[in-house]
């Protein structure tokens, strides 16, 4: 849980009342990935392996391609015109173990482009893209790799074993470093020019755990705390050395919230995924996964 007075409660100061921008079909049992392109928007539907795709006209899938696994974080590489999918077996009822996963790219119709992972045990749940590059993150060690421009192989940031369960990562604004989110460790900073890293507390001395997804909004970062209930909307600032932050929002509508992605205008956010039900093993289909919008200033 967040201790009180660990951040800087201002409910509802940051950002408009949050909307529920559409809900994925029930028999979508278990929602993770969420991406943009501005005006399209992917979501991961884990357990049967389809990539959800939300137009102005509607809302269409495709499956994943051939050969790949369980996908769960997204991110829509602009430059490419690519959506990139972090690709695994997740711990769960009917999956069965794999030694690795492997960082996908598949174009707008599903084909696949790409896909490759940059060592043996590799085991990736998020991935984030932009003008600066591709960064994906392993969920089980920590680790954290930057693809190559030639799209073909990476360069290591963090090595495995120093994080503990990384997650989102976002370039700052000045794009030197890479803020990234550990599940275990905390918030830290990467040099992208040095490769040095640095932990990044809150003011008093201690990290900011049990933070998943993460997008940058200007100055700010918008996080996702579910490592206990209620889950919240956490954003912060860096100040060089640390992070000072705020609660957003607190609890309803973030049922079981994972993943969130900016549009330019709004934070979309994956505010209740499935996973309770998917752990349980559960197989009817349940109230589908709510997409919350949320406007930003």
């Amino acid at each position: 849980m967040i201790r009180a007075g660990a951040l800087l409660l201002a409910l509802g100061a940051a950002a408009d009342a949050p909307q529920t921008l559409f809900a994925a079909p029930a028999e979508h049992r278990l929602v993770e990935g969420i991406a943009t392109d501005g005006k399209v928007v992917w979501l991961s539907s884990v357990l049967d392996r389809t990539i959800l795709v939300r137009t102005s006209g509607g809302l269409g899938r495709f499956a994943m391609p051939k050969g790949t696994l369980y996908p769960l974080g997204l991110a829509f590489d602009a430059r490419r015109d690519w959506l990139w999918i972090a690709t695994d077996c997740p711990e769960l009822p009917g999956i069965a173990r794999c030694d690795s996963g492997a960082l996908v790219a598949v174009d707008r119709k599903g084909r696949l482009k790409a896909r490759l992972a940059p060592a043996k045990g590799f085991h990736p749940g998020d991935v984030s893209a932009d003008e600066g590059g591709v960064f994906v993150s392993d969920a089980l060690n920590g680790a954290v790799y930057r693809l190559a421009p030639d799209a073909r192989s990476f360069r290591t940031l963090i090595a495995p074993g120093i994080g503990r369960s990384a997650q989102g990562t976002a370039r700052t604004q000045d794009g030197t470093r890479l803020i990234v989110a550990d599940y275990g460790r905390g918030i830290a900073g990467v040099d992208l020019a040095s490769g040095e890293r640095a932990l990044l507390p809150l003011p008093d001395g201690k990290p900011l755990r049990g933070v998943d997804g993460l997008v940058r909004v200007g100055d700010r970062y918008f996080t996702i705390y579910n490592a206990g209930s209620p889950a919240s909307l956490i954003a912060f600032r860096v100040t060089g050395t640390g992070i000072e932050s705020e609660v957003v929002l607190r609890g309803a509508p973030l049922t079981d919230p994972t993943q969130l992605v900016a549009d330019g205008k709004r934070l979309l956010i994956v505010a209740d995924a499935g996973w309770p039900a998917a752990a349980k093993g559960e197989t009817a289909p349940r109230k589908g996964a709510a997409i919350v919008a949320f406007g930003v200033p």
